[in-house]
């Protein structure tokens, strides 16, 4: 199997066991309750678990590796006390130290912890491989589920706190996982070998060194429960964080503009103290454990020490036994402070985690339908029957609405804000999903087309153009990645482009940045044009083309528009009605419905809402604002 790619049954294990918990909202509290309750733990380590399953043959090898290097550790105190009593036993005795034999002991110990070094990093360098995979598959199924979420899932999440689950969370797991399967698995497994080889010594020493463990154990159940949901907290409000931070960047021109800086000022303060006392408990929390096993660590010492030294006074056992059961002691109490200290950052892990699965775990769009097998081409009549849909459904928008577009026709439509212009393509392009009726292509059901197949015979140019960061030829050919450059440089100059660039000091090698400023608006326009010219779609979108551009652009686009939709069946949106007086039919929507549709002198002989909507742009009387 691949270690590059995710396979169809990995997409389906992380997809599987049902949503994540809701979690409640709420700032960090008081120190001794939490102020939010985490998701389900336990299910969010079962979806771990079936996201690492996959790695499960080199995860048992770094099974084994770790059992070998903490049995070789294990060893060590045991032998060194035997080195100690060659030495004790030689001085007592007055035959002298057998130094052959002492030599031998203590190279054979070097050789040990040599061996477990080996061991450890031979783990180490498998475990990274195990966890940046599981990584590399949780990514690849995040971008799957966002090309998979609707539209609605999109319009209401915070594109910070997105992008934060996407990036932070994911990095958070991943760290979380490399620091803690190794320590968690290297510390359980010391425990349990200091305590067989403390057994093999004295019973008794063995019994008062486990006396502290039931303590250290309800004290890590205690803490760590008041960690957790401040770790959910902490990763909650740094999204909150990021998505005001993406926010007044990307619009810091309207920031300062509008002089709200101060206001914005206050509001990233109060999210920033949100972060500050959310990461502070959670912080705080996780830093009591480590104090608290390292008293029930000197407790035990303590103990080990007294009862040791008598019974050592007694005969009982060795100096060299004695010298092995504090270096035990010690490293008894070790894992026990490592455990504790990993199981908050695997916490903090699991809560990163919760949140990419509730982003996994949110509700797809409907099913894709099979691709048709030699689709015939498209001709473009689009037929709206009886329409139904609302985003809201306690505020119906568009009700029982039909309208037919012929091949080939042009179809423009006019009304106020909020008339549900924009919402009639969006159903169109199946962005939304109707509630009621049918549309149809050419006959066939929309609903019966995969997205991707329908979509592709629709191109759209938009009000808020988008452009990537890349070469302006980049820009271009997404419309078409096989158009070859004598077609990108046709369509650019059918569509202006070509007018424009070759002022820039690159031509079409000059970089667009991401958010397309380095160019004008009207520039940026006549590129969205030239892509869509180069898509050649059977049917065209012009979704308020011209509204943030001067005339003499309009002009231009309006040419290169009218080249575009040239033999297409095209809808177009416009609050400038001077754009749409060649369309074959105008409809004219008011709260969702059509109240008129004809031609521009038919509807304007009928002198209702288009006569009106007309006259307020090109007839209104001068208002004098003095």
């Amino acid at each position: 199997m691949s270690d590059n790619r995710t396979s169809e049954e990995d997409r389906k294990v992380i997809a599987s066991a049902g949503p994540a918990a809701n979690r409640g909202g709420g700032r960090f509290g008081s120190i001794g309750m939490p102020a939010e309750q985490s998701g389900d733990f336990k299910a969010a380590l079962r979806r771990l678990g079936e996201l690492l399953v996959r790695e499960r043959i080199r995860l048992w090898y770094v099974v084994f590796l770790t059992v070998g290097s903490v049995v070789l550790i294990v060893l060590g105190p045991r032998l060194l006390g035997q080195a100690t009593d060659i030495v004790v036993t030689g001085i007592i005795s007055g035959q002298g130290i057998d130094y052959g034999d002492l030599h031998s002991k203590l190279l054979f110990i070097l050789g040990l912890f040599a061996a477990s070094w080996a061991l450890s990093f031979a783990q180490a360098y498998i475990l990274a491989g195990v966890v940046q995979r599981s990584m590399y598959s949780l990514r690849e199924q995040v971008e799957l589920k966002l090309n998979r979420l609707p539209l609605s899932y999109l319009d209401k999440q915070a594109r910070g706190d997105l992008l934060s689950r996407v990036t932070n969370d994911i990095d958070n797991l991943a760290q979380s996982l490399q620091q803690t399967i190794s320590q968690i698995l290297t510390s359980t497994l010391m425990l349990i070998g200091v305590a067989v080889m403390v057994f093999t010594i004295s019973p008794l020493m063995a019994l008062i060194a486990l006396v502290t463990v039931p303590v250290s154990v309800w004290l890590m159940k205690m803490i760590g429960g008041r960690a957790r949901p401040r770790y959910m907290n902490q990763w909650r409000s740094t999204g909150e964080v990021n998505s005001q931070v993406e926010e007044v960047f990307t619009g810091h021109m309207v920031v300062r503009s509008f002089g709200r800086q101060d206001e914005v000022e206050a509001r990233f303060a109060q999210e920033n103290e949100e972060l500050y006392e959310a990461s502070f408990g959670a912080q705080f929390m996780s830093s009591l454990i480590q104090p608290a096993m390292l008293f029930t660590g000197n407790v035990q010492y303590i103990m080990i020490a007294v009862v040791g030294g008598l019974r050592i006074s007694g005969g009982a056992i060795t100096v060299g036994d004695m010298q092995a059961l504090i270096q035990y002691a010690r490293q008894f109490s070790q894992p026990l402070t490592q455990l504790a200290s990993m199981a908050t950052v695997f916490q903090s892990g699991i809560a990163s985690l919760e949140r990419v699965l509730e982003l996994i775990d949110a509700d797809e769009q409907t099913a894709e339908q099979e691709p048709t097998p030699e689709p015939p081409p498209v001709r473009g009549r689009i037929v709206f029957d009886q329409v139904d849909f609302s985003y809201d459904p306690a505020s119906p928008l568009i009700e029982g609405l039909s309208v037919v577009a012929e091949p080939g026709q042009t179809v423009a439509i006019v009304g106020p804000t909020g008339a549900g212009k924009t919402t009639l393509v969006n159903l169109l392009m199946r962005f939304y999903d109707l509630d009621g009726g049918s549309i149809s292509l050419d006959g066939r059901d929309i609903s019966s087309f995969p997205r991707n197949e329908l979509r592709s015979e629709i191109g759209m140019v938009l009000q808020d153009t988008w452009l990537f960061g890349g070469t302006i030829r980049d820009n271009l050919a997404y419309g078409n990645p096989q158009a070859t450059e004598d077609q990108i440089l046709e369509a650019a100059r059918v569509t202006y482009v070509d007018r424009f660039v070759h002022h820039l000091p690159d031509g079409y090698d000059t970089l667009v940045n991401e958010d397309g400023d380095n160019i004008s608006a009207g520039e940026r326009q006549l590129m969205t044009i030239a892509r869509a010219f180069l898509a050649d779609p059977a049917i065209l979108i012009l979704d308020e083309a011209t509204s943030s551009v001067d005339t003499r652009t309009e002009v231009l686009i309006q040419t290169a528009m009218n080249r575009l939709r040239q033999d297409r069946t095209s809808f177009v949106i416009a609050h400038r009605l001077s754009t749409i007086r060649g369309a074959d039919v105008i409809l004219v929507m008011e709260d969702g419905h059509i109240v008129e549709q004809g031609s521009h002198t038919e509807l304007l002989e009928e002198r209702g809402a288009y006569f009106r909507l007309y006259n307020s742009q090109f007839e209104g009387a001068a208002v004098d604002l003095a």
